[in-house]
Protein backbone atom coordinates (compact mmCIF):
# COMPACT_ATOMS: atom_id res chain seq x y z
CA UNK A 1 0.00 0.00 0.00
CA UNK A 2 1.53 3.51 -1.23
CA UNK A 3 1.17 6.81 0.97
CA UNK A 4 -1.75 9.21 -0.59
CA UNK A 5 0.66 11.85 -2.36
CA UNK A 6 2.23 9.52 -4.18
CA UNK A 7 1.07 7.04 -7.35
CA UNK A 8 -1.81 4.22 -6.27
CA UNK A 9 -3.69 4.24 -3.57
CA UNK A 10 -3.78 4.54 0.50
CA UNK A 11 -6.53 3.14 3.01
CA UNK A 12 -7.70 5.27 6.14
CA UNK A 13 -10.26 4.55 8.39
CA UNK A 14 -11.65 7.87 7.92
CA UNK A 15 -10.63 10.43 5.86
CA UNK A 16 -11.71 14.19 7.07
CA UNK A 17 -11.97 16.98 3.82
CA UNK A 18 -11.28 20.35 5.80
CA UNK A 19 -9.11 21.14 8.40
CA UNK A 20 -11.01 24.01 9.79
CA UNK A 21 -11.77 23.30 13.86
CA UNK A 22 -14.75 21.11 12.93
CA UNK A 23 -12.95 18.65 10.74
CA UNK A 24 -9.74 18.82 13.74
CA UNK A 25 -12.06 18.42 16.60
CA UNK A 26 -13.37 15.10 14.65
CA UNK A 27 -10.09 13.88 13.41
CA UNK A 28 -9.00 14.42 17.43
CA UNK A 29 -12.00 12.48 18.71
CA UNK A 30 -11.84 9.98 15.75
CA UNK A 31 -7.76 9.42 16.20
CA UNK A 32 -7.65 8.88 19.91
CA UNK A 33 -10.28 6.03 19.37
CA UNK A 34 -7.77 4.15 17.54
CA UNK A 35 -8.85 4.90 14.32
CA UNK A 36 -6.65 6.37 11.39
CA UNK A 37 -7.57 9.51 10.00
CA UNK A 38 -6.19 11.92 7.29
CA UNK A 39 -7.26 15.17 7.18
CA UNK A 40 -6.79 17.14 3.91
CA UNK A 41 -6.79 20.75 3.99
CA UNK A 42 -6.73 22.89 0.93
CA UNK A 43 -4.98 25.87 2.71
CA UNK A 44 -1.10 26.10 3.70
CA UNK A 45 -2.50 26.40 7.52
CA UNK A 46 -5.38 24.43 9.47
CA UNK A 47 -8.22 26.84 11.13
CA UNK A 48 -10.44 27.21 8.51
CA UNK A 49 -12.37 30.63 9.08
CA UNK A 50 -11.11 30.92 12.75
CA UNK A 51 -7.70 31.52 12.95
CA UNK A 52 -5.61 34.22 14.18
CA UNK A 53 -3.42 36.24 11.55
CA UNK A 54 -1.23 39.68 11.46
CA UNK A 55 -3.15 41.57 9.10
CA UNK A 56 -1.31 45.19 9.13
CA UNK A 57 2.61 45.08 7.62
CA UNK A 58 4.36 46.27 10.35
CA UNK A 59 2.54 45.39 13.64
CA UNK A 60 2.51 42.47 16.00
CA UNK A 61 -1.14 42.49 16.16
CA UNK A 62 -2.90 38.93 15.83
CA UNK A 63 -6.12 39.70 14.80
CA UNK A 64 -8.98 36.91 14.60
CA UNK A 65 -9.76 37.90 11.01
CA UNK A 66 -12.92 36.08 10.31
CA UNK A 67 -14.67 34.58 13.47
CA UNK A 68 -14.15 35.80 16.51
CA UNK A 69 -16.02 35.01 19.60
CA UNK A 70 -17.17 31.83 21.16
CA UNK A 71 -20.33 30.54 22.96
CA UNK A 72 -21.24 27.34 21.52
CA UNK A 73 -18.49 25.55 21.85
CA UNK A 74 -18.82 22.87 25.06
CA UNK A 75 -16.39 22.95 27.55
CA UNK A 76 -16.80 18.92 27.29
CA UNK A 77 -15.14 19.15 24.15
CA UNK A 78 -12.49 21.01 25.43
CA UNK A 79 -12.16 18.41 28.54
CA UNK A 80 -12.53 15.50 25.95
CA UNK A 81 -9.37 16.80 24.18
CA UNK A 82 -7.25 18.41 26.65
CA UNK A 83 -6.93 21.59 24.97
CA UNK A 84 -5.24 24.38 25.99
CA UNK A 85 -7.62 26.92 25.67
CA UNK A 86 -9.19 29.48 27.71
CA UNK A 87 -11.94 32.07 27.39
CA UNK A 88 -13.04 34.99 29.39
CA UNK A 89 -16.23 36.32 29.50
CA UNK A 90 -17.10 39.92 29.58
CA UNK A 91 -18.97 41.90 32.22
CA UNK A 92 -20.40 44.52 29.21
CA UNK A 93 -22.83 42.98 27.41
CA UNK A 94 -24.04 45.60 25.00
CA UNK A 95 -24.18 49.50 24.27
CA UNK A 96 -26.11 50.95 22.29
CA UNK A 97 -25.47 54.72 21.13
CA UNK A 98 -29.17 56.70 20.97
CA UNK A 99 -27.87 61.07 19.90
CA UNK A 100 -26.02 62.11 22.99
CA UNK A 101 -27.07 59.17 25.24
CA UNK A 102 -27.37 55.10 25.14
CA UNK A 103 -28.32 52.00 26.24
CA UNK A 104 -25.99 50.24 28.45
CA UNK A 105 -26.65 46.34 29.61
CA UNK A 106 -23.81 45.52 32.29
CA UNK A 107 -24.08 42.01 33.69
CA UNK A 108 -22.38 42.53 36.56
CA UNK A 109 -24.84 45.81 37.68
CA UNK A 110 -28.58 45.63 37.44
CA UNK A 111 -29.03 49.00 38.68
CA UNK A 112 -26.50 50.45 36.73
CA UNK A 113 -28.80 48.55 34.01
CA UNK A 114 -31.98 49.68 35.42
CA UNK A 115 -30.89 53.08 35.67
CA UNK A 116 -30.12 52.93 31.65
CA UNK A 117 -33.25 51.77 30.72
CA UNK A 118 -35.37 53.95 32.23
CA UNK A 119 -33.05 56.92 31.40
CA UNK A 120 -32.97 56.13 27.38
CA UNK A 121 -36.94 54.50 27.62
CA UNK A 122 -39.12 56.62 30.31
CA UNK A 123 -39.46 53.68 32.14
CA UNK A 124 -38.80 50.62 34.44
CA UNK A 125 -41.82 48.61 32.36
CA UNK A 126 -38.67 47.76 29.17
CA UNK A 127 -36.22 46.73 31.67
CA UNK A 128 -38.96 44.30 33.33
CA UNK A 129 -39.93 43.24 30.26
CA UNK A 130 -36.44 42.10 29.31
CA UNK A 131 -35.76 40.85 32.23
CA UNK A 132 -38.63 38.14 31.90
CA UNK A 133 -37.81 37.60 28.34
CA UNK A 134 -34.07 36.63 28.88
CA UNK A 135 -34.68 35.35 31.86
CA UNK A 136 -36.71 32.76 29.40
CA UNK A 137 -34.30 32.40 26.91
CA UNK A 138 -32.00 31.49 30.06
CA UNK A 139 -34.35 28.91 30.94
CA UNK A 140 -34.01 27.74 27.00
CA UNK A 141 -30.43 27.61 27.07
CA UNK A 142 -30.03 25.00 30.02
CA UNK A 143 -32.16 22.58 28.58
CA UNK A 144 -31.42 22.83 25.20
CA UNK A 145 -28.02 22.80 25.07
CA UNK A 146 -27.02 20.35 26.80
CA UNK A 147 -28.86 18.02 23.52
CA UNK A 148 -26.26 19.69 21.04
CA UNK A 149 -23.82 17.03 21.89
CA UNK A 150 -26.84 14.23 22.42
CA UNK A 151 -28.24 12.20 19.56
CA UNK A 152 -30.99 14.43 17.73
CA UNK A 153 -34.44 14.16 19.74
CA UNK A 154 -37.22 14.33 18.04
CA UNK A 155 -39.46 17.13 17.93
CA UNK A 156 -41.57 16.51 20.15
CA UNK A 157 -38.84 15.15 22.86
CA UNK A 158 -37.12 18.57 22.42
CA UNK A 159 -40.29 20.35 22.96
CA UNK A 160 -40.81 18.06 26.35
CA UNK A 161 -37.18 18.78 27.28
CA UNK A 162 -37.88 22.67 27.01
CA UNK A 163 -41.06 21.97 29.31
CA UNK A 164 -42.17 25.75 28.73
CA UNK A 165 -45.17 26.41 26.30
CA UNK A 166 -44.92 30.23 25.95
CA UNK A 167 -40.80 29.92 25.32
CA UNK A 168 -41.51 27.52 22.13
CA UNK A 169 -44.22 29.18 21.02
CA UNK A 170 -42.16 32.45 20.54
CA UNK A 171 -38.80 30.59 19.45
CA UNK A 172 -39.75 27.53 17.43
CA UNK A 173 -43.72 28.68 16.22
CA UNK A 174 -44.12 32.37 15.34
CA UNK A 175 -41.99 34.48 13.64
CA UNK A 176 -39.46 36.37 16.34
CA UNK A 177 -40.98 39.89 15.49
CA UNK A 178 -44.17 39.40 16.36
CA UNK A 179 -42.79 37.76 19.87
CA UNK A 180 -40.64 41.17 20.17
CA UNK A 181 -43.46 43.72 19.39
CA UNK A 182 -45.96 42.22 21.79
CA UNK A 183 -42.93 42.04 24.99
CA UNK A 184 -41.17 45.38 24.18
CA UNK A 185 -42.52 48.95 23.06
CA UNK A 186 -39.27 50.75 22.76
CA UNK A 187 -38.31 50.89 19.16
CA UNK A 188 -34.17 50.45 20.16
CA UNK A 189 -34.75 47.58 22.66
CA UNK A 190 -36.73 45.88 20.22
CA UNK A 191 -33.89 46.24 17.36
CA UNK A 192 -31.05 45.26 20.25
CA UNK A 193 -33.29 42.01 20.65
CA UNK A 194 -33.54 41.22 16.87
CA UNK A 195 -29.79 41.55 15.84
CA UNK A 196 -29.09 38.56 17.24
CA UNK A 197 -31.69 37.10 14.59
CA UNK A 198 -29.98 38.24 11.91
CA UNK A 199 -26.42 37.51 12.53
CA UNK A 200 -25.15 36.01 9.53
CA UNK A 201 -28.85 35.24 8.03
CA UNK A 202 -30.35 37.38 5.42
CA UNK A 203 -33.85 37.66 7.01
CA UNK A 204 -36.66 39.74 7.87
CA UNK A 205 -37.87 39.84 11.77
CA UNK A 206 -41.27 38.26 10.23
CA UNK A 207 -39.96 35.71 7.80
CA UNK A 208 -42.41 32.82 8.29
CA UNK A 209 -40.01 30.10 7.48
CA UNK A 210 -38.51 31.02 10.96
CA UNK A 211 -34.69 31.38 9.51
CA UNK A 212 -34.64 34.47 11.65
CA UNK A 213 -36.06 32.61 15.12
CA UNK A 214 -33.40 29.54 14.31
CA UNK A 215 -30.44 32.14 14.06
CA UNK A 216 -31.69 33.55 17.54
CA UNK A 217 -31.86 30.57 19.30
CA UNK A 218 -28.26 29.55 18.22
CA UNK A 219 -27.01 33.12 19.38
CA UNK A 220 -28.95 32.68 23.13
CA UNK A 221 -28.17 28.81 24.20
CA UNK A 222 -24.25 29.19 24.14
CA UNK A 223 -22.72 27.18 27.18
CA UNK A 224 -26.45 26.86 28.70
CA UNK A 225 -26.11 30.77 29.54
CA UNK A 226 -26.12 32.36 26.28
CA UNK A 227 -22.80 33.95 27.09
CA UNK A 228 -20.49 35.31 24.06
CA UNK A 229 -16.70 34.56 25.45
CA UNK A 230 -13.58 36.39 23.93
CA UNK A 231 -11.11 33.72 23.16
CA UNK A 232 -7.52 34.10 25.04
CA UNK A 233 -5.23 34.71 22.08
CA UNK A 234 -7.50 34.99 19.54
CA UNK A 235 -9.22 32.36 17.22
CA UNK A 236 -6.34 30.83 16.10
CA UNK A 237 -5.60 29.81 19.91
CA UNK A 238 -8.44 27.14 19.48
CA UNK A 239 -7.35 25.74 16.11
CA UNK A 240 -3.99 25.57 16.73
CA UNK A 241 -4.61 23.42 19.82
CA UNK A 242 -7.28 21.19 18.05
CA UNK A 243 -4.55 20.66 15.24
CA UNK A 244 -2.20 19.71 18.32
CA UNK A 245 -4.31 17.25 19.98
CA UNK A 246 -5.53 15.75 16.80
CA UNK A 247 -1.42 15.33 15.94
CA UNK A 248 -0.83 13.84 19.18
CA UNK A 249 -3.86 11.21 18.70
CA UNK A 250 -1.99 10.28 15.56
CA UNK A 251 -4.10 12.04 13.05
CA UNK A 252 -2.42 12.65 9.87
CA UNK A 253 -3.21 16.39 8.06
CA UNK A 254 -2.19 17.34 5.21
CA UNK A 255 -2.17 21.03 4.18
CA UNK A 256 -2.10 22.31 0.27
CA UNK A 257 -4.13 19.36 -0.56
CA UNK A 258 -6.88 20.70 -2.43
CA UNK A 259 -9.73 17.67 -2.59
CA UNK A 260 -11.60 17.40 -6.38
CA UNK A 261 -13.95 14.91 -6.35
CA UNK A 262 -15.42 12.42 -3.73
CA UNK A 263 -16.91 8.74 -5.14
CA UNK A 264 -18.60 6.00 -3.32
CA UNK A 265 -20.08 2.74 -3.46
CA UNK A 266 -22.05 2.54 -0.38
CA UNK A 267 -19.26 0.44 1.42
CA UNK A 268 -16.66 2.73 1.11
CA UNK A 269 -15.49 5.91 -0.46
CA UNK A 270 -13.12 7.39 -2.69
CA UNK A 271 -11.13 10.92 -2.07
CA UNK A 272 -9.47 12.77 -5.24
CA UNK A 273 -7.20 15.41 -4.34
CA UNK A 274 -4.20 17.45 -5.74
CA UNK A 275 -1.28 18.30 -3.90
CA UNK A 276 2.13 19.03 -4.03
CA UNK A 277 3.23 16.02 -6.05
CA UNK A 278 0.53 15.71 -8.14
CA UNK A 279 -2.85 13.87 -8.34
CA UNK A 280 -3.57 10.99 -6.26
CA UNK A 281 -6.46 9.51 -4.25
CA UNK A 282 -7.27 7.75 -1.02
CA UNK A 283 -10.09 5.63 0.00
CA UNK A 284 -11.81 5.23 3.77
CA UNK A 285 -14.77 3.76 5.03
CA UNK A 286 -15.71 6.85 6.22
CA UNK A 287 -15.29 10.74 4.49
CA UNK A 288 -16.49 13.39 6.67
CA UNK A 289 -16.73 16.51 5.07
CA UNK A 290 -16.15 19.85 6.85
CA UNK A 291 -17.70 21.64 3.93
CA UNK A 292 -20.83 23.06 2.84
CA UNK A 293 -23.11 20.90 1.40
CA UNK A 294 -23.14 22.71 -1.68
CA UNK A 295 -19.90 22.55 -1.70
CA UNK A 296 -19.62 18.54 -1.06
CA UNK A 297 -22.40 18.10 -4.01
CA UNK A 298 -20.57 20.17 -6.31
CA UNK A 299 -17.59 17.38 -5.18
CA UNK A 300 -19.58 14.26 -5.64
CA UNK A 301 -20.81 15.49 -8.88
CA UNK A 302 -24.19 16.36 -7.81
CA UNK A 303 -26.92 19.90 -8.11
CA UNK A 304 -27.62 21.68 -4.92
CA UNK A 305 -28.79 25.22 -4.50
CA UNK A 306 -25.97 27.95 -3.60
CA UNK A 307 -26.99 29.93 -0.18
CA UNK A 308 -25.91 33.41 0.64
CA UNK A 309 -24.11 35.21 2.80
CA UNK A 310 -25.04 38.83 4.13
CA UNK A 311 -22.70 40.23 6.18
CA UNK A 312 -19.20 42.33 6.13
CA UNK A 313 -16.22 42.18 8.40
CA UNK A 314 -14.34 44.71 9.10
CA UNK A 315 -10.95 44.48 11.07
CA UNK A 316 -9.76 47.43 12.35
CA UNK A 317 -6.21 48.67 14.77
CA UNK A 318 -6.47 51.58 16.85
CA UNK A 319 -3.91 54.05 18.46
CA UNK A 320 -6.23 54.82 20.93
CA UNK A 321 -9.93 53.75 21.39
CA UNK A 322 -12.92 57.12 19.96
CA UNK A 323 -14.62 59.41 21.96
CA UNK A 324 -17.98 59.10 22.28
CA UNK A 325 -20.98 61.91 21.87
CA UNK A 326 -22.63 59.91 25.19
CA UNK A 327 -20.39 61.70 27.77
CA UNK A 328 -21.39 59.50 30.56
CA UNK A 329 -20.22 56.37 29.44
CA UNK A 330 -16.11 55.75 29.00
CA UNK A 331 -15.35 54.46 25.59
CA UNK A 332 -13.50 51.07 27.40
CA UNK A 333 -16.90 50.25 28.71
CA UNK A 334 -19.32 51.03 25.43
CA UNK A 335 -16.60 48.93 23.46
CA UNK A 336 -15.96 45.84 25.55
CA UNK A 337 -19.20 44.30 24.99
CA UNK A 338 -21.33 44.74 21.76
CA UNK A 339 -21.65 48.09 20.78
CA UNK A 340 -24.62 48.54 18.37
CA UNK A 341 -25.30 50.74 15.36
CA UNK A 342 -28.26 51.55 13.23
CA UNK A 343 -29.63 48.60 15.23
CA UNK A 344 -33.20 50.05 15.91
CA UNK A 345 -36.30 47.87 14.62
CA UNK A 346 -37.00 50.55 12.34
CA UNK A 347 -33.47 50.75 11.03
CA UNK A 348 -33.45 47.13 10.57
CA UNK A 349 -36.59 46.83 8.71
CA UNK A 350 -35.28 49.69 6.69
CA UNK A 351 -31.78 48.39 5.80
CA UNK A 352 -33.31 44.53 4.45
CA UNK A 353 -36.18 46.00 2.66
CA UNK A 354 -33.06 48.16 0.88
CA UNK A 355 -31.05 45.10 0.28
CA UNK A 356 -33.94 42.86 -0.69
CA UNK A 357 -34.47 45.26 -3.44
CA UNK A 358 -31.14 44.95 -4.30
CA UNK A 359 -29.48 48.83 -2.90
CA UNK A 360 -26.91 49.21 -0.23
CA UNK A 361 -28.08 49.87 2.86
CA UNK A 362 -28.80 53.76 3.04
CA UNK A 363 -27.54 53.54 6.90
CA UNK A 364 -25.69 50.29 7.00
CA UNK A 365 -26.89 48.45 10.70
CA UNK A 366 -23.44 46.76 12.47
CA UNK A 367 -22.28 46.26 15.73
CA UNK A 368 -18.60 45.99 17.09
CA UNK A 369 -16.32 44.74 20.24
CA UNK A 370 -12.85 44.73 21.18
CA UNK A 371 -10.77 41.67 21.58
CA UNK A 372 -8.21 43.56 23.48
CA UNK A 373 -10.08 45.43 26.14
CA UNK A 374 -10.91 41.54 27.49
CA UNK A 375 -7.79 39.61 26.27
CA UNK A 376 -4.86 42.16 25.44
CA UNK A 377 -2.57 38.89 25.02
CA UNK A 378 -2.93 39.33 20.91
CA UNK A 379 -0.96 42.77 20.70
CA UNK A 380 2.79 42.67 21.20
CA UNK A 381 3.78 44.38 24.61
CA UNK A 382 4.94 47.77 23.12
CA UNK A 383 1.49 48.04 21.69
CA UNK A 384 -0.64 47.66 24.80
CA UNK A 385 1.85 49.74 26.41
CA UNK A 386 1.13 52.58 23.48
CA UNK A 387 -2.38 52.28 24.06
CA UNK A 388 -3.23 49.96 20.95
CA UNK A 389 -6.55 48.28 20.63
CA UNK A 390 -7.76 46.20 18.08
CA UNK A 391 -12.11 46.75 16.76
CA UNK A 392 -13.95 44.13 15.15
CA UNK A 393 -17.11 45.54 13.06
CA UNK A 394 -19.67 42.61 11.60
CA UNK A 395 -22.32 44.51 9.62
CA UNK A 396 -25.52 42.42 8.57
CA UNK A 397 -28.28 42.80 5.78
CA UNK A 398 -25.41 43.03 2.63
CA UNK A 399 -26.25 39.61 1.04
CA UNK A 400 -23.92 38.84 -1.78
CA UNK A 401 -26.18 39.54 -4.86
CA UNK A 402 -25.26 43.07 -4.03
CA UNK A 403 -21.94 42.88 -4.84
CA UNK A 404 -22.24 40.58 -8.05
CA UNK A 405 -22.25 43.50 -10.66
CA UNK A 406 -19.28 45.82 -9.04
CA UNK A 407 -17.28 43.78 -6.30
CA UNK A 408 -14.97 46.61 -5.44
CA UNK A 409 -16.72 49.95 -6.41
CA UNK A 410 -20.16 48.19 -3.70
CA UNK A 411 -17.28 47.29 -1.20
CA UNK A 412 -16.19 50.43 -0.95
CA UNK A 413 -19.36 52.43 -0.39
CA UNK A 414 -20.13 49.91 2.03
CA UNK A 415 -17.15 50.06 3.45
CA UNK A 416 -17.63 54.16 3.77
CA UNK A 417 -21.22 54.01 5.04
CA UNK A 418 -20.89 51.86 7.46
CA UNK A 419 -17.96 53.74 8.98
CA UNK A 420 -20.16 57.00 8.49
CA UNK A 421 -22.78 55.64 10.26
CA UNK A 422 -19.79 54.70 12.94
CA UNK A 423 -18.87 58.15 12.91
CA UNK A 424 -22.37 59.40 13.58
CA UNK A 425 -22.10 58.46 17.66
CA UNK A 426 -19.04 59.37 17.80
CA UNK A 427 -17.77 62.89 19.16
CA UNK A 428 -14.58 62.21 16.42
CA UNK A 429 -14.06 60.80 13.26
CA UNK A 430 -12.91 56.31 13.53
CA UNK A 431 -10.18 57.28 10.91
CA UNK A 432 -8.71 59.75 13.18
CA UNK A 433 -7.76 56.87 15.78
CA UNK A 434 -6.73 54.24 13.36
CA UNK A 435 -3.22 53.06 13.32
CA UNK A 436 -1.63 53.71 10.16
CA UNK A 437 1.03 50.94 8.66
CA UNK A 438 4.88 52.01 7.65
CA UNK A 439 3.26 53.49 3.99
CA UNK A 440 0.73 55.70 5.90
CA UNK A 441 -2.05 53.09 4.93
CA UNK A 442 -5.19 53.37 7.55
CA UNK A 443 -4.91 49.59 9.54
CA UNK A 444 -8.54 48.81 8.05
CA UNK A 445 -9.30 45.59 6.60
CA UNK A 446 -12.58 45.02 4.86
CA UNK A 447 -14.16 41.20 3.69
CA UNK A 448 -17.64 40.98 1.69
CA UNK A 449 -19.20 37.55 1.13
CA UNK A 450 -17.53 37.46 -2.44
CA UNK A 451 -14.41 37.80 -0.42
CA UNK A 452 -15.46 34.91 1.86
CA UNK A 453 -16.29 33.01 -0.66
CA UNK A 454 -13.02 32.99 -2.68
CA UNK A 455 -10.33 33.32 0.74
CA UNK A 456 -11.81 30.74 2.78
CA UNK A 457 -14.64 28.63 1.15
CA UNK A 458 -17.60 29.57 2.26
CA UNK A 459 -20.24 29.26 -0.64
CA UNK A 460 -22.15 32.98 -1.49
CA UNK A 461 -19.93 33.68 1.44
CA UNK A 462 -22.98 32.18 4.32
CA UNK A 463 -20.74 32.01 7.40
CA UNK A 464 -23.19 29.26 8.68
CA UNK A 465 -22.26 26.99 5.30
CA UNK A 466 -26.55 27.21 4.95
CA UNK A 467 -29.60 28.27 6.89
CA UNK A 468 -29.60 27.23 10.43
CA UNK A 469 -31.67 24.07 11.21
CA UNK A 470 -33.61 23.55 14.67
CA UNK A 471 -32.05 21.11 16.55
CA UNK A 472 -34.55 17.96 15.98
CA UNK A 473 -34.61 15.24 13.55
CA UNK A 474 -36.95 15.49 10.99
CA UNK A 475 -37.46 12.57 9.44
CA UNK A 476 -37.74 8.63 10.31
CA UNK A 477 -34.43 7.81 9.63
CA UNK A 478 -32.52 6.10 12.62
CA UNK A 479 -29.09 5.42 11.01
CA UNK A 480 -26.38 6.94 13.06
CA UNK A 481 -25.35 9.61 10.83
CA UNK A 482 -29.28 10.52 11.04
CA UNK A 483 -29.34 10.75 14.79
CA UNK A 484 -26.63 13.00 14.91
CA UNK A 485 -27.58 15.18 12.67
CA UNK A 486 -24.93 14.68 10.05
CA UNK A 487 -26.30 12.92 7.09
CA UNK A 488 -25.54 13.07 3.61
CA UNK A 489 -28.16 10.95 2.06
CA UNK A 490 -24.90 8.48 1.34
CA UNK A 491 -23.60 6.01 4.22
CA UNK A 492 -20.25 6.60 3.94
CA UNK A 493 -19.86 10.52 3.36
CA UNK A 494 -21.02 12.81 6.48
CA UNK A 495 -21.09 16.58 7.39
CA UNK A 496 -18.57 17.10 9.96
CA UNK A 497 -19.08 20.91 9.73
CA UNK A 498 -21.03 24.37 10.24
CA UNK A 499 -23.67 22.87 7.84
CA UNK A 500 -24.34 20.03 9.70
CA UNK A 501 -27.61 19.85 12.19
CA UNK A 502 -26.49 21.96 15.36
CA UNK A 503 -23.53 23.06 13.25
CA UNK A 504 -22.87 27.60 12.83
CA UNK A 505 -20.97 29.03 14.74
CA UNK A 506 -17.12 28.32 16.32
CA UNK A 507 -19.06 25.22 18.20
CA UNK A 508 -17.08 21.90 17.18
CA UNK A 509 -20.41 20.54 17.55
CA UNK A 510 -20.90 19.68 14.13
CA UNK A 511 -17.30 18.10 14.06
CA UNK A 512 -18.11 15.74 17.68
CA UNK A 513 -21.06 14.43 16.21
CA UNK A 514 -19.92 13.51 13.12
CA UNK A 515 -17.13 11.25 15.11
CA UNK A 516 -19.97 10.02 17.52
CA UNK A 517 -22.01 9.01 13.95
CA UNK A 518 -18.56 7.12 12.74
CA UNK A 519 -18.30 5.10 16.11
CA UNK A 520 -21.68 4.19 16.29
CA UNK A 521 -21.78 2.81 13.01
CA UNK A 522 -18.53 0.86 13.52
Amino acid sequence: MTRAGSPGRTGYDVIVVGGGHNGLVAAAYLARAGRSVLVLERQDHTGGAAVSERVFPGFDARLSRYSYLVSLLPERIVRDLDLHFEVRKRRISSYTPIGDSGLLVDNGSEATTRASFAQVTGSDREYAAWQDFYGMTGRLAQRVFPTLTQPLPTRAELQAAVGDSVAWEAIFERPLGESVRARFADDTVRGVVLTDALIGTFAHADDPTLRQNRCFLYHVIGGGTGDWNVPVGGMGALTDALAAAARAAGAEIRTGHLVTGIETDGRTAEVQFAGRHGEATATARHVLVNAAPYVLAELLGESADKPEGAQLKINMLMRRLPTLRDPQVDPRTAFAGTFHIAESATQLDRAYREADSGLLPSAPPSEIYCHTLTDPSILAPELIDRGFHTLTLFGIHTPARLFAADPRGAKQRLVDATLAQLDSVLAEPIRDCLALDGEGNPCVEARTPVELEREIGLPGGHIFHADLAFPYRATDDDSPAARWGVATGHRTILLCGAGAVRGGGVSGIGGHNAAMAVLEDA
